[in-house]
């Protein structure tokens, strides 16, 4: 986990604004996949990739946070 450490917070938070919310219209695209998977239907693999592919900047996100916390204690 030490790669997390040479990523700057804005750098990551800029990533999840600009790639994981793309595109704004008319919804944002991770939004729209997270719902078709509640819905169950997130089947086809381009859906898939499409919230890995949107949804990895939060999951960096979070773990950045994670580690940070752990840091400091």
């Amino acid at each position: 986990m030490a790669w997390l450490d040479e990523f700057s917070l804005v750098l990551i938070v800029a990533a999840c604004l600009l790639l994981g919310l793309a595109p704004f219209t008319p919804e944002p695209h991770v939004w729209e996949k997270l719902k078709m998977l509640m819905e169950g239907r997130l089947i086809r693999p381009l859906d898939i990739f499409d919230l890995l592919l949107h949804g990895a900047p939060f999951v960096v996100l979070l773990l950045k946070l994670n580690r940070m916390r752990q840091q400091r204690s």
